[in-house]
């Protein structure tokens, strides 16, 4: 009892310094707001809410099924302009995309000739304007023959492909990218709050006089960890329910509570490999260093950022070792396919060994650090 009650009162001063530490609450209440929202919602390389303008001169059934074929979430709902609306229009920003369907474009079209619509494409929106003409001029064929096939202009494909996509059917990128961010938010603060606080006390000369009164070295390590784990994850249930499920409008599938006690076995996790670097560390600024070699290796083998099986074959084993590869399977397996505890229970149990691994090397370190200190 005396070894938590004193575990407890260390978390409470590291309370208190974090309380005064405005930058750092700052910089966690930007990341798990404002900041996941704009790394979620980035259109990346997928179309996303694009504005499309017709200039339909055609007023045929073609016509309107090309503008009815535009759908959420990649397209706004497509306005009408005139011919002499189109200059305006563009320099204004109004639109992204006018497209002009010229007279007769529907009697070419069952004449069997090959009509053309002109798209006019605002270049400044660089990676929008990029992706949104392979997607609009793909759309547009695909209803084209569609058409045709239906009027017996041109015979029917002997295979209809029918795509379904289980779990995100629009194949809305947010929804996967809203769980990565939260990866990476987790795991950079609570690395680096962890490493930071052993660093800190380190610098100021307080980790002396902490061991002058009666508690151990391993009692420090456990409230550091503790405490910073503790703050993140108040951060993480609040971004969940506000930004992610809010905000982002990304639609739960299982449960949010066994997600957040997965977290929680995560957040050990994470803040053990800050508190390793941490010991390894001797100033703030190697600790920053090590920081960076660290961080982009785990954004990008934990699969959020590209899928574990289109790594390189030799390095896929190696994922086996971070937590964050286990954190992202059961993260997104609860998320979007409803898992239960009996489909994710072994990614706990990897994250949790993991962590206590990296917890055990720390311990190990920091006792003879502070004896050889």
């Amino acid at each position: 009892m005396q070894r938590i009650a004193n575990i407890f009162w260390l978390m409470m001063k590291e309370f208190r310094t974090l309380w005064r530490e405005a930058i750092l609450l700052l910089l966690v209440l930007y990341s798990f707001g404002p900041g996941l929202y704009i790394e979620s919602s980035g259109a990346g390389d997928m179309l996303n809410k694009a504005s499309v303008t017709f200039v339909d001169e055609d007023r045929s059934a073609l016509s309107r099924a090309l503008q009815t074929a535009l759908l959420m979430p990649r397209y706004l709902p497509p306005l009408q302009a005139s011919a002499d609306q189109i200059d305006r229009m563009m320099d204004w920003g109004e639109t992204i995309f006018v497209v002009v369907i010229p007279a007769g474009f529907e009697a070419d079209v069952r004449a069997g000739r090959t009509p053309s619509l002109q798209i006019n494409i605002d270049a400044t929106k660089t990676t929008a304007a990029a992706v949104g003409t392979g997607y609009l001029t793909a759309t547009f064929n695909e209803e084209v023959m569609r058409f045709a096939a239906g009027q017996n202009i041109v015979q029917a494909s002997p295979i209809d492909l029918v795509l379904r996509r289980s779990f995100n059917p629009a194949g809305n990128e947010v929804w996967l990218r809203s769980i990565a961010a939260l990866l990476n938010w987790l795991s950079m603060l609570a690395i680096s709050l962890a490493g930071a606080a052993l660093i800190r006390e380190r610098e100021h000369g307080t980790i002396e006089h902490l061991l002058l009164m009666p508690v151990t070295a391993i009692e420090i390590a456990f409230s550091k960890i503790f405490a910073n784990a503790l703050v993140i994850f108040v951060a993480f249930v609040f971004s969940l329910f506000i930004v992610v499920e809010g905000a982002l409008e990304v639609p739960f599938a299982g449960s949010e509570g066994l997600l957040l006690a997965g977290t929680a076995v995560y957040l050990f996790a994470a803040a053990a490999i800050g508190a390793l670097l941490g010991i390894l560390a001797r100033s703030m600024a190697q600790f920053a260093l090590l920081l960076m070699l660290l961080m982009m290796p785990i954004m990008i083998l934990s699969g959020g950022m590209t899928p574990v099986e289109s790594q390189p074959l030799w390095l896929q084993p190696i994922t086996w070792l971070l937590p964050s590869r286990h954190y992202m399977e059961f993260a997104t397996a609860i998320t979007y396919r409803g898992a239960d505890f009996s489909v994710v229970w072994p990614e706990f149990l990897w994250t949790f060994l993991l962590g206590a691994a990296f917890l055990a090397v720390s311990l190990i370190l920091f006792r003879r650090s502070v004896a050889g200190g």
